[in-house]
């Protein structure tokens, strides 16, 4: 079995391959399409996203419960045979949405503030039908630890969808049309992916075989819940496509242009504000069967602190990025997006990073220990604060509610999920020093890198002005805190030049029953 360093590594390495082709995927759409288009495929695939969610969900994960289990009992028919039988549910599941969407179109379009996002969502549908397949055949892969797979077909989507949506899309288009075309290319990468997972499963030694119906029942009432609560946090998003637009056309803007401003702040500035998630993401996914595994053999000192220890390393991968967000923002808006507005709304958000890397490693934490429900207790309670703001602020501070909506939600998760995992596992976690001190280290470090950048803006192009900048940012809060003893640089590079020797997976050819 991988080490859980070498698992984090491989995922976060193709993870960073795919955000980096979805950020440049970003810049291309916002310079070609403009904002309002992006704004209005960002409402549609908002509600697409409820969609996608009750189709793939709660399945892949106890899919790869119970194909771990089989394969751990020698179990191959059983597997294949469970393998099958949600492969017919899901499939199912998905066309039944589509046709409800189609038929109930009217109500779906009273959803919208502007009416042609309903088109892009009709568009979006047929992909249901093929992420329903692609989710099953993830779900078993992931059951056979087999992350390459995994990872390789998630870029592989992220491709084709580039080089579709690149013939597709043209700033001579209209905004309708360009954010249709953008519905389309999501659509084509999503059958080529389907394909190309499908591909995978069999090469990887993968078998179907008949469907037992005793198996149905179980898998239906193991992912329900899951799906349920990931549904119900799923409508967070349509929410707030629905609510901020409607909020600026309330204290004065034309409906255009509030969703030009939507699309600015969805479409543009979130992305680069859940970059830090690729690692912390990475980790997350490594920590589900890992903590699993510990927590079947009760092995509750080493469940201690692989929680201490998660939570401390994501807390600096958050912490790394908020100096260049604060000093770097506006001029990151500019050259990336050609956008002033992009980058003030990210320095604006730098500060949400720590909150939302906490709420992500202990909400994965609290799922890792079957803690699902709790997590979304917390989750739902933070979303009642964000939705707060986003009503009430708007008039006070336009569209930098969302910032702080987000900022309030995920402050009260993290709060929430900390003191729970306190209570499940008893252990102190310890890091109210060392986010206090990193906090602290924050300051210099961007007031740095600000003082930099400015010096380089005066003779050197944006580009290059971006990158001494970030640069000093991260090297100057790396060395501070491994000054003041938060980090150990040089115990990690030892440790990661002796561990970062892995071998890609080979093929299997066949896997007996």
């Amino acid at each position: 079995m991988k080490s859980l360093f070498k698992t984090v590594v491989l995922i976060t390495f193709f993870s960073v391959l795919t955000r980096i082709a979805g950020f440049f995927f970003r810049i291309y759409l916002s310079r070609s399409i403009g904002a309002e288009a992006l704004g209005m495929y960002q409402v549609a695939f908002s509600i697409f996203m409820v969609l996608l969610t009750i189709v793939s969900s709660g399945l892949p994960l106890i899919i790869s419960r119970q194909c771990a289990a089989f394969r751990a009992n020698k179990e191959g028919k059983k597997e294949g045979a469970l393998i099958t039988i949600a492969l017919i549910f899901s499939l199912v599941i998905s066309v039944v949405l589509c046709l409800v969407v189609l038929i109930f179109k009217n109500l779906f379009a009273s959803l919208f503030t502007d009416a042609r996002c309903l088109q892009i969502l009709i568009v979006l549908l047929p992909s249901l039908v093929f992420s329903s397949v692609y989710s099953v055949f993830r779900g078993a892969l992931w059951g056979k630890n087999n992350y390459f797979a995994l990872c390789v077909s998630e870029l592989f989507e992220q491709i084709v969808r580039i080089i579709v949506c690149v013939f597709m899309v043209a700033p001579a288009f209209s905004a309708l049309e360009n954010a249709t075309n953008v519905a389309w290319s999501l659509t084509i990468a999503c059958i080529a992916s389907m394909a190309f997972v499908v591909i995978l499963f069999f090469a990887y030694g993968g078998k179907l075989h008949k469907p037992q119906k005793k198996m149905f029942a179980p898998l239906v009432r193991q992912s329900t819940p899951i799906t349920g609560i990931r549904v119900a946090g799923s409508f967070i998003q349509p929410l707030v496509g629905i609510i901020i637009p409607s909020r600026l056309i309330a204290i004065g803007y034309t409906s255009s242009q509030a969703m030009s401003i939507f699309g600015v702040a969805m479409g543009m500035t979130m992305p680069l504000l859940f970059v830090p998630n690729t690692i912390i993401g990475s980790l997350s996914t490594a920590l589900i069967p890992d903590l699993s595994a510990a927590m079947a053999k009760g092995d509750n000192k080493y469940i201690q602190n692989r929680i201490r220890t998660s939570v401390i390393f994501s807390l600096f991968i958050s912490c790394l990025f908020v100096p260049a967000y604060l000093a770097l923002g506006e001029m990151a808006g500019v050259f990336i997006y050609n956008n002033t507005l992009s980058g003030t709304l990210l320095t604006s958000a730098a500060w949400v990073l720590v909150p939302l890397g906490i709420t992500n490693i202990t909400s994965a934490l609290l799922n890792s220990l079957g803690m699902e429900v709790k997590s979304f207790v917390n989750y739902f309670v933070g979303a009642i604060a964000m939705f707060l703001c986003l009503w009430f602020l708007p008039s006070l501070i336009g569209v930098n509610a969302l910032i702080y909506g987000m900022g309030a939600s995920y402050l009260i998760t993290a709060l929430l999920n900390t003191l729970m995992l306190k209570r499940k596992v008893k252990v102190k976690l310890g890091i109210l020093k060392p986010l206090a001190l990193m906090i602290v280290l924050v300051l210099p470090s961007a007031a740095l890198s600000y003082f930099i950048a400015n010096l380089c803006a005066q003779v050197m192009p944006l580009f290059l002005t971006l990158m001494i900048g970030g640069s000093v940012s991260v090297i100057s809060f790396v060395l501070l805190c491994s000054i003041m003893g938060l980090i150990d640089v040089q115990s990690f590079v030892v440790r990661a030049r002796k561990r970062l020797k892995f071998k890609l997976p080979k093929l299997k050819k066949s896997a007996k029953s």
